[in-house]
């Protein structure tokens, strides 16, 4: 039985907008940022990729016609606010925590797409777009380098991994519960392990080396 987007459960998108707004609440804290602004964090990246994604396809976006999309920002705000001073010493949850939501939004924003009609490779595109859009506002309004640019991290090839695989297997139409949960997986391992061992991909120019890559021209 094929998994079609239009027909998973919500609260597989609203765990994504949770993980990436916890993610945000924990940056907001580590900044010492007051908790109106660990909210409005929390909402820019939790749904910041949803909306760009639904803006793209000329649809109103889901976080402003389903008001179930505003408790995930509310709850992880609430939970930073009391549990961050017992945890601020482990810094690695906002990586966890933005993979998780980077492993779950390449999937939904996918299929998205391709319930919408794009082809293949656009919805893959698209769902890079949905799991990395919402980090990128993160990073930029709390004026931190964007992981995303990161030249000593590996951000957006998890993504497209998990996006090519969703599509892949949505075209065979075997895209179903158990195979969501095992890209998911891989997704959410591929981030981590690549953070943790310092992976990182080659840099714009072929023969450029890494220390010398601040020094200019």
């Amino acid at each position: 039985m094929t998994f079609a987007f239009d027909n998973s459960p919500v609260w597989l998108d609203l765990l994504g907008v949770f993980f990436f707004a916890v993610s945000g609440s924990l940056l907001a804290a580590r900044k010492h940022i007051d908790i109106v602004g660990s909210l409005l964090l929390a909402s820019l990246v939790g749904l910041g990729g949803g909306v760009i994604r639904d803006i793209i396809l000329a649809v109103v976006p889901a976080a402003f016609t389903n008001p179930a999309y505003l408790v995930p920002p509310v709850l992880a705000t609430a939970l930073v606010y009391f549990l961050f001073p017992s945890v601020q010493r482990y810094t690695s949850l906002l990586t966890l925590f933005d993979a998780a939501g980077l492993a779950l939004f390449c999937m939904t924003g996918t299929l998205k797409a391709l319930a919408a009609g794009m082809n293949p490779v656009a919805s893959v595109l698209l769902g890079v777009t949905t799991a990395v859009g919402g980090g990128l506002l993160r990073d930029i309004t709390a004026n931190e380098v964007p992981e995303l640019f990161n030249p000593k991290d590996i951000y957006a090839l998890p993504a497209f991994l998990g996006a090519a695989m969703t599509a892949g297997l949505w075209v065979l139409g075997v895209f179903n519960v158990l195979t969501a949960t095992a890209i998911a997986a891989v997704v959410f391992t591929f981030r981590i392990l690549a953070w943790r061992r310092s992976w990182q991909a080659p840099l714009a120019v072929h023969g450029w080396h890494r220390r010398g890559s601040d020094t200019g021209l």
